[in-house]
């Protein structure tokens, strides 16, 4: 009883005091005062993650025509070889920084690391729609993406800033905008690529826009990011920065150590155990099986979904001759521009109720398992013309990402139900320090299978891109498999998973 009583005298002024000039502690306060559903918050946050996902893809539909004009593919059947290192760059440079950002955020909050990640979009963005050769357009998305630290911050930062009833909701939003981000980004870059000859009444060619055919997109993207910024400084900071509410959210570990000494010096073994225990938490990541195998299955998918990204790209915009659909980037950006909006409907009106229905897991198996029979049908799509092929590639494309979000937001959801709140942070840079090596593969990996898939148009075994899509199904199909157990363990297994 007298442990119990400490306990609570040490834990309940924590939970319930409010310190002064703490931003934390403002937000604290304002949560427990704020009924209804925070609109403002949602739109913040759903606007911050679409800039860091727009310019990720953004680049895809015109990539191959950019790669051509550079001049350095010898070979047509060479320009997906050179894409895919430029697609790559931005996700190698976030995943050697990722982890910094996360814990740059942790120290000095989340607002200063959203302001910067705004900021380097702005700019790097925009800078690498004026590119005039290859390597100058590697080493800008390659900066783009060391700078951009905005995704592990801001799904702290949802964690942080609603109500716990709206919690789950918010990180929903942050996957929904991360999935409907890759998919307006490209149709964006279709749409506004080369303008000076899809609407010549309003740019020449001598235009600034005639002599940088792909700045155009990079500078809408810069525009809106720019905007978002500007509002972004208006944004509540949730870090706290006060030192004892550090010693109890953060598990300070000298905190812990003198907190430690303190019991054994009354006596009190059970609550040395429970501070020793306390002063573990923090690096038991790691042998958090839950977290780390959802982790792990997030990767595979990322993987995939980053190649068939760019691989959709190229092939609808490469020639019939070589398997490809021939299309222009317009008509690109009009296809993806139709997914982006069936994806919009599906995530706010159907997943929800799915979820609820089946679970975060089963969903995601499910949407797996019917991703591999929908890709196989993919080449065999570049034999049709006209209207049929209009109508079935734009519902091979709402479909397929549909159920690529589908699959990514059921992960999102087991991550950070597998942890506790005040290790989220940490649990979402690791994440995105692995999906983005895994992502950084992809475009380099999926560049390279494409090109050398063109080469062999007269194979007998899986000739031209019916091997680009096979090999997309491996990778999903390996997905599948570890969604199953004893691999993928659920959050409520934690406790036993980790002890």
């Amino acid at each position: 009883m007298e442990a119990a009583a400490a306990e609570e005298e040490y834990t309940v002024p924590l939970l319930k005091q409010y310190y002064e000039n703490c931003p934390g502690c403002k937000v604290d306060e304002q949560k427990e005062l704020k009924r209804g559903l925070p609109i403002r918050e949602f739109l913040s946050i759903w606007s911050v993650v679409l800039c860091t996902a727009l310019p990720i893809s953004s680049l895809f539909p015109y990539l191959y025509f950019m790669i051509r004009d550079f001049n350095v593919a010898e070979k047509e059947e060479d320009i997906g070889y050179y894409a895919g290192y430029v697609g790559a760059s931005f996700m190698f440079g976030r995943a050697l920084t990722s982890v910094f950002w996360g814990l740059a955020a942790d120290r000095y909050g989340r607002k200063p690391a959203i302001l910067l990640g705004t900021s380097s979009v702005v700019i790097l963005n925009a800078i690498f729609g004026l590119s005039v050769n290859y390597w100058m357009a590697v080493i800008t998305r390659f900066l783009l993406g060391c700078l951009n630290g905005l995704h592990g911050p801001i799904k702290a930062y949802a964690s942080e800033i609603f109500r716990a009833e709206h919690q789950a909701l918010g990180l929903s939003t942050v996957a929904t905008a991360w999935g409907i981000g890759l998919i307006i980004g490209p149709a964006l870059g279709g749409f506004l690529a080369q303008p000076a000859e899809k609407y010549p009444t309003l740019f020449s060619k001598d235009s600034l826009f005639g002599r940088f055919p792909y700045f155009l997109p990079s500078l809408v993207i810069s525009l809106f990011t720019f905007g978002v910024m500007i509002a972004s400084f208006w944004l509540p900071e949730t870090l706290h920065n006060h030192k004892e509410k550090r010693t109890a959210c953060d598990g300070s570990y000298n905190a812990l150590d003198t907190a430690s000494v303190d019991g054994g010096s009354k006596g009190d073994e059970e609550n040395s155990v429970v501070m020793i225990e306390q002063k573990k938490q923090p690096a038991s990541l790691l042998r958090n099986w839950p977290l780390m195998s959802s982790i792990m299955v997030y990767c595979i998918f990322s993987l995939h979904d980053m190649a068939y990204t760019e691989i959709f790209s190229l092939w609808a915009v490469s020639p019939r001759k070589l398997g490809g659909l021939g299309y222009s980037t317009q008509n690109v950006g009009e296809v993806l521009a139709v997914s982006g909006f069936g994806l919009l409907v599906f995530q706010l009106a159907l997943y929800p109720y799915a979820e609820r229905l089946l679970g975060p897991v089963m969903v995601s198996r499910i949407a797996g398992i019917l991703s591999i029979p929908l890709l196989a049908s993919y080449p065999f799509l570049s034999k049709l013309s006209g209207f049929s092929l209009s109508v079935l590639i734009n519902c091979a494309s709402v479909l397929k990402n549909l159920l690529s979000v589908s699959i990514v937001t059921g992960l999102l959801m087991l991550q950070n139900n597998a942890v506790e709140q005040h290790q989220r942070g940490a649990a979402n840079g690791i994440a995105m320090t692995a999906m983005s090596l895994f992502k950084a593969a992809g475009p380099a990996g999926g560049g390279s299978l494409f090109s050398w898939a063109e080469t062999r148009q007269d194979a007998a075994f899986l000739p031209g891109n019916q091997m680009v899509f096979f090999v997309l199904n491996v990778v999903e199909a390996i997905g599948v498999l570890f969604t199953f157990k004893p691999f993928l363990a659920q959050p409520r297994d934690r406790t036993a998973t980790t002890q």
